[in-house]
């Protein structure tokens, strides 16, 4: 396994940085990445990449469908998946909230490899074509979808909701297993509104259901925005103008990386490099692969300040000139808080109660304490 940059001696890296590109790609014979339900940008990107990787590699690439967060992150998790592509429950799982807060789970020494941040696309509320729900307001009272073990889903549509002053108890909450039953629902007149990628394939079948597609604008107003990120901290305004059923001419709405390519910390150094890599060798024809993937440029590797990367990403970026030194600190900082966290975790489960509603709220309480005494934000007190 390839050790941290710092410590590789100069020769080693001359050496590395001289031979061919095809010598440099390593990979495995098969690569298993997790992605949500088939249909989704995230699936089919996966897709894409792993067209890449066999044609140029001769690695087979399996993508796992998972239907919510929690069947995403768990193959990772157990070892049975490499990578997942994955969005907010990065942050989620790396934090030990909502879901991922649960005896099962804890803190999890997460590591970004690459990003895609789709320029033009956003994070969308998906309502009717009829313009019932015209403005973020008007989803008050409707049918939203709120989806098991997906916090990210959730959360989504939370802050969006926030923008308006209404919470998930002013909505009629209407619960789904996965994220494609939800689409599902909205089709079948079951739901109102659910949280999508502009540029899902979904939102094709949705468009051409008799209920059509719309998204209300969620206007780039300061107060607006205060409330979103009270909620979703890395969420920021767009002008989007990509994405079915986006009006005419572009509207204001939320946007963040998405997916986010990530595994577990004690992935090979290797084999991180080596996808990151394949990525860009080929981003001429990855590009073109799925709706989405032309947000995985290497000038769109906006570095993410929350979950820490892993070591052979790092190497690779090192070598294009795109990590900075403001970067290793902030490479740092991450890393030290999975540290709190972790040892926040182990000193609290020696000793937790049995039953499970008090002890995600006794997590609650030690996780901030422990964050507050180590001078880092919270985040997240309660959920």
């Amino acid at each position: 396994m390839i050790k941290t940059i710092g410590v590789i001696a100069g020769a080693a890296a001359l050496a590395w940085a001289s031979v061919s590109s095809a010598a440099e790609v390593e990979l495995p014979g098969t690569l298993v990445v997790t992605a949500y339900d088939v249909g989704s940008s995230g699936y089919s990107q996966m897709v894409g990449l792993g067209s890449i990787l066999k044609n140029n590699y001769g690695t087979n690439v399996r993508v796992l469908p998972g239907k919510n967060d929690v069947s995403r992150l768990g193959p990772v998790k157990a070892g049975r998946a490499h990578f997942t592509a994955t969005g907010s429950d990065s942050v989620y799982g790396q934090e030990a909230v909502f879901t991922f807060g649960s005896r099962e789970w804890g803190p999890q020494p997460l590591r970004i490899h690459a990003l895609s941040l789709g320029k033009g696309a956003a994070v969308g509320m998906v309502t009717p074509g009829d313009k019932s729900i015209e403005t973020i307001g008007d989803i008050r009272g409707k049918r939203v979808a709120w989806i098991r073990g997906a916090p990210a889903l959730n959360k989504a549509v939370e802050s969006m909701m926030a923008c308006a002053g209404v919470t998930w108890d002013d909505v009629e909450k209407v619960e789904f297993g996965g994220h494609g039953p939800a689409v599902d629902g909205f089709i079948n007149n079951e739901v109102d509104a659910l949280n999508n990628s502009t540029f899902s394939a979904l939102n094709k079948k949705i468009e051409a259901s008799p209920r059509g597609i719309y998204y209300p604008v969620i206007p780039n107003d300061a107060e607006c925005w205060k409330r979103i990120n009270a909620i979703v901290p890395w969420y920021t305004p767009v002008f989007a103008t990509l994405g079915t059923g986006i009006a005419e001419g572009g509207q204001w709405m939320p946007n963040a990386p998405y997916p986010v390519l990530v595994s577990l910390d004690n992935l090979d150094a290797k084999t991180s490099y080596s996808v990151v890599r394949a990525i860009q060798d080929h981003f001429d024809v990855f590009k073109d692969s799925a709706p989405g993937a032309p947000g995985w440029a290497l000038k769109n590797q906006v570095f993410h300040r929350v979950v820490p990367y892993h070591e052979g990403a790092i190497q690779y970026y090192k070598e294009m000139g795109v990590w900075t030194d403001e970067q290793d600190a902030v490479q740092e900082a991450a890393l030290a808080r999975q540290g709190v966290l972790k040892q926040a975790w182990d000193g609290y489960v020696s000793d937790a109660p049995s039953d499970d509603d008090a002890f995600a709220k006794g997590w609650m309480k030690a996780r901030a304490k422990a964050l507050e005494d180590a001078g880092m934000p919270v985040i997240f007190y309660e959920w």
